[in-house]
């Protein structure tokens, strides 16, 4: 065949995504074996019954057809409601695009801010789609680690330091996926001021924020900032509809209507019957309060079994999906450690190095699962620790 793009061959130039151990695990359960499986952050419930009634509805309803590019109105009408109390800034209808998930969010406030050449600087621990879709818009990027000594908080000196003469944006996500991790406002002044001393983009990723037990703290929200952040949220975890591809981006009026340019030309709108749905489910807040709720007991479940466990250490932890635990003292190997637990104990978790170096040594535990099974993991996995064996060099 013809050559592809650069643009497209470069987007994971390894051939590797840090994902294949949840696939292996994937293909093991489906083929019989009594895997539990924490390596993803995907719901283990199905949607509210009431968004789904909303969606039959209006299928029924005739609601078959194209919709407006930035969404239909009383979607981004919803949603610019829900951000103004999500980052604490009034929001208006036209500071809100709605896009297919919050991916797509993230890729179209990428593609809005950065040229090719240009330079971002993203915050580790990140979500694993971050450096593809940076080189996706063939911009450079440099990572800054933030540390587990310090519960994955960001140091703003350290990314200051890495600052560029064509730095355009830093990307940072709080509640962090994958540490739980919920940045402090200290952080983020310091982060803030970075931005409007150099002026940069921020770019948010929120999508955890109803999964942070009241603590979490939009950069929207902060002097001088509302100008110049776009925050990156989605409808897949706080209303669990993470297959119904609903996610939006708000910021600067002028900024959304380039974006409302950019889906034009990639996904020309949404579904009418699931974006009818979506507003109803956004208005009503289907399922917000339970699915916080249930997150919350999880991870105070997940927690107490892990106290006083000898060689590992919580990290993080605070909000989101997940707990990060740093197992170092077992096996510094992170994927080794993932293996070998999956092999022993048929208990699928993420090699924290899934999600860059600064989580190296440590592994994502997906809390995406009933809370008796949460247990009988963490019932397997101390037993995985007191008998490993690290192999010799």
């Amino acid at each position: 065949m013809p050559k592809p793009s650069s643009r497209i061959t470069g987007i994971i130039p390894s051939g590797r995504d840090g994902w294949e151990l949840h696939f292996a695990a994937m293909n093991r359960k489906q083929a019989g074996e009594p895997v539990i499986m924490l390596s993803v952050g995907d719901h283990d419930f199905d949607t509210p019954t009431e968004t789904v009634e909303a969606c039959v509805e209006a299928v029924r309803g005739g609601f078959h057809h194209y919709t407006q590019l930035p969404g239909i109105p009383g979607l981004r009408a919803a949603m610019a409601k829900v951000s103004t109390e999500a980052t604490g800034v009034p929001t208006s209808v036209d500071q809100v695009i709605a896009t297919p998930g919050g991916q797509a969010a993230l890729y179209s406030a990428v593609q809005a801010v950065l040229d090719p050449g240009t330079h971002a600087i993203v915050v580790a621990p990140y979500y694993a789609t971050y450096p593809g879709t940076f080189r996706a818009a063939g911009a450079d990027f440099t990572v800054v680690e933030t540390h587990a000594e310090t519960g994955f908080q960001p140091q703003p000196a350290t990314i200051e330091a890495a600052v560029r003469e064509n730095t355009r944006a830093i990307l940072i996500n709080t509640p962090n996926n994958p540490t739980g991790a919920i940045y402090s406002r200290k952080s983020l002044e310091g982060i803030a001021d970075i931005c409007r001393r150099h002026d940069l983009w921020l770019l948010s990723d929120e999508v955890y924020w109803t999964l942070g037990g009241g603590g979490h703290v939009s950069p929207r929200s902060l002097p001088g900032m509302a100008e110049r952040t776009l925050v990156i949220n989605s409808m897949s975890k706080s209303h669990g509809m993470t297959g119904w591809r609903i996610g939006w981006l708000a910021g600067p009026a002028e900024l959304i209507r380039l974006a409302i340019d950019l889906n034009l030309v990639t996904t020309y709108g949404l579904t009418d019957f699931v974006s009818r749905a979506a507003t109803q489910a956004l208005e009503n807040r289907f399922g917000v309060a339970e699915i916080a709720a249930r997150y919350d007991a999880r991870r105070k479940t997940f927690l107490a079994e892990m106290a006083g466990l000898n060689r590992i250490t919580v990290r993080g932890s605070e909000g989101g999906m997940y707990v990060m635990l740093d197992v170092r003292n077992v096996e510094p190997d992170c994927e080794a450690f993932a293996w070998a637990l999956l092999d022993a104990e048929k208990v699928a978790v993420m090699p924290g190095s899934s999600f860059g170096d600064a989580a190296a040594g440590h592994i994502r535990i997906s809390l995406c699962q009933p809370e008796p099974v949460l247990a009988d993991a963490a019932a397997r996995l101390k037993r995985f620790v007191a008998n490993y064996r690290r192999k010799a060099a």
